[in-house]
């Protein structure tokens, strides 16, 4: 792996390379989901890369990480960066519509691809509370939050994207950003970093092969009930996760507007179900506020 600009990884203690010699062969292994892996010492979007390679028709199974992301994107257009090996920024390629006969899988529907963030989230909140032991909860449909102080702050998001029949999960997590290299957020929980929040250390490496291993899992049980929620038992995992559920919230739509109310669960296409003082409303899609 070079390193642009001809720059040391080490030139920060703190922040150590990632062994992509180690990482392939701790998660590469016969029968694995992950079939291919790349660390990158920096890209424009990892999402870019994962989604070239989708229409270049690589199979399932693909992780693109970077060091360095310059041009990450997030929900709604928003911009994710990070300095140098300061958090975790990889997309990785599935293909939940292609049956795998050596796996028993079927063909999933697409009307159930909308439990892929969430899946992803699970995979996620699970790993970094095992590893950090901070009290990390998730926020409907794609943000990671740690408690700070009296309130909570995001400490990673995820972007899904369709290519070419293919799903593209992108996955951005601040692990050892300081305050002064942290982004500005207008709306929505202040961005904070696992190190700032009260994590022991700021090894990547575990964290990344923790998330990897669990997203394998529960991808395998998700694909194995056909995209079911319920016969899987992501729908409990995630209620168990999430934070939102069972609060009152504010929620951003899409054209502008906003709705407010109680969140009681998310439905069997993964919308979030909203009891307002009109009636319960199901929400594909918005910016989620918790309110006090």
């Amino acid at each position: 792996m070079s390193f642009a600009g001809g720059g040391s990884p080490y030139s920060d203690l703190g922040r150590p390379p990632l062994n992509e010699r180690a990482l392939r062969r701790a998660l590469l292994t016969p029968g694995a989901l992950w079939q291919r892996l790349e660390v990158r010492a920096e890209t424009g979007s990892t999402n870019a890369d994962v989604a070239d390679a989708a229409r270049d028709g690589a199979p399932e199974g693909v992780i693109i990480v970077a060091e360095r992301q310059v041009a990450g994107r997030g929900r709604l257009g928003r911009s994710w960066e990070s300095p140098a090996r300061a958090g975790l920024s990889l997309s990785v390629l599935l293909r939940p519509g292609t049956p795998d006969a050596a796996r028993g899988w079927a063909a999933v529907p697409t009307a159930a691809y909308g439990w892929l963030p969430l899946l992803t989230g699970v995979a996620l909140c699970e790993s970094v509370r095992r590893l950090t032991e901070l009290d990390a909860t998730l926020k409907w449909p794609n943000d990671l939050l740690v408690p700070v102080g009296d309130g909570e702050g995001k400490t990673a998001g995820i972007l899904a994207e369709g290519v070419s029949g293919a799903v593209v999960m992108g996955i951005g997590l601040n692990v050892s950003l300081r305050e002064h290299e942290l982004p500005d957020r207008p709306t929505g929980p202040p961005a904070t970093s696992l190190v700032l929040a009260g994590a022991p250390d700021a090894d990547r490496e575990p964290l990344l092969k923790a998330f990897l291993r669990s997203f394998a899992d529960w991808y395998a049980r998700w694909r194995a009930a056909g995209g079911d929620p319920e016969a899987s038992g992501l729908r409990a995992a995630y209620r168990e996760h999430c934070g939102t559920i069972g609060r009152r919230v504010r929620v951003l739509l899409p054209d502008g507007a906003d709705v407010s109310g109680y969140v009681t669960g998310v439905d069997d296409d993964a919308r979030l179900l909203l009891r307002t003082p009109e009636g319960d409303r199901p929400l594909a899609a918005g910016d989620v506020v918790h309110l006090r």
